[in-house]
């Protein structure tokens, strides 16, 4: 089915994708990075610890992949094998996860509604069911409570007081599935603080399996969530993705303009901000004026929500993620012949993905101060 050539070029980009993440995984959970030197420098056995972050992680992502591939060629639909993209930013200084991901290109024209449902929902649940299973087991094998000093050392110091304002700060923001599953799983005494997290292999890896299964299980649009919205929704599928959508830009913008700002910030910000939403509704399927009306409703009504709540503040990190949405690619489902709905037992697993979506979300994944 597939070139030589093909298994080749998608195999490369996977080992290069793993060690990438490697090298990421280092740098977050030992803070050991390979451009550094002394103490602080990558070894060889912190890469090869540091793959207890990395296999995971990347092992997640793979059968995601391989639950769409699959369901692919079960439904008779061309598709390419895995890209994994990878994308360590060491050497600009800056954090970076390893990868932008993996992806799947369609190359076949899908015919009916069964095959979209079937393909969406598959990567999901199969991604879902091994990010359940690594974080399991990392919060029932927690190091010891003192493992957090071999990271820093400075906090078994009874002086420190904090590193100060110089130095920024990151936290991983709960979801209702890893809070669950740290009261019912893990040792109170083990389990670290969501600042320290990031220190924990498993649980890392796993919590970012689950904010990347939440981000494809959006309904909107083409993700995932956007193929199985299509599938219970057949009639209401536009209407649906628009206002989850809207919702979801207005959570993520609300707090850039508000009343507290100067007047000469707000003169530059309003009209940049107003342009912003205009762009992310490009591809809406609205005409220009409705477009235009909407970017102006969710500018006023998040300044006016600001006025009376000013310190309600959304995440402005999902910014970028609804701009790719909104200007590339799109809200709009392609269509297929007929508006029949999927049969009883997709409806039931297509209810249980947005139950993973609800448990997998988490309003503001990463924060930073």
């Amino acid at each position: 089915m597939y070139k030589p050539k093909e298994y080749l070029i998608h195999g490369l980009l996977f080992f290069f994708t793993l060690v990438t993440t490697t090298l990421a995984g280092g740098e977050w959970v030992y803070g050991k990075s390979i451009l550094a030197s002394g103490e602080a420098a990558l070894t060889w056995a912190y890469f090869l610890k540091s793959l207890h972050f990395s296999i995971p992680f990347i092992g997640i992502l793979l059968v995601h992949e391989l639950g769409h591939l699959f369901t692919s060629i079960y439904h008779k639909v061309r598709c390419t094998l895995p890209y994994f993209i990878p994308a360590w930013l060491g050497f600009l200084g800056s954090p970076s996860l390893g990868t932008f991901g993996a992806i799947i290109r369609m190359k076949g024209r899908v015919t009916c509604r069964k095959k979209y449902f079937d393909i969406g929902i598959a990567g999901p649940l199969a991604g879902f069911v091994l990010a359940f299973g690594v974080l399991t087991y990392g919060m029932l094998t927690l190091p010891p409570a003192d493992y957090i000093y071999e990271i820093h050392p400075e906090y078994a110091d009874p002086n420190f007081q904090g590193y100060g304002e110089d130095v920024l700060e990151f936290e991983l923001g709960n979801n209702l599935l890893f809070w669950g599953m740290g009261e019912l799983l893990a040792d109170p005494a083990r389990l670290p603080q969501l600042s320290e997290m990031i220190h924990y292999p498993y649980l890392f890896a796993g919590y970012l399996a689950l904010f990347f299964t939440a981000l494809n299980l959006l309904p909107i649009g083409q993700l995932d969530g956007g193929h199985v919205l299509f599938g219970l929704f057949p009639r209401r599928h536009a209407q649906i993705s628009l206002v989850v959508f809207t919702l979801f830009l207005a959570f993520a913008g609300l707090g850039v303009i508000q009343p507290s700002l100067p007047l000469e910030e707000l003169v530059i910000r309003i009209p940049l901000y107003l342009g912003f939403l205009y762009f992310c509704l490009s591809k809406s399927g609205l005409t220009q004026l409705n477009r235009l009306t909407l970017a102006l409703s969710l500018a006023a009504g998040q300044y006016l929500l600001s006025f009376f709540q000013p310190t309600w503040e959304g995440y402005q990190g999902w910014l970028f993620f609804a701009f790719l949405l909104g200007r590339v690619m799109g809200l709009v489902h392609p269509e297929v012949a007929g508006l029949q709905a999927v049969d009883s037992r997709r409806k039931v697993l297509g209810w249980i993905a947005l139950v993973i979506f609800i448990l997998c979300f988490s309003p503001q994944p990463f924060q930073m101060s």
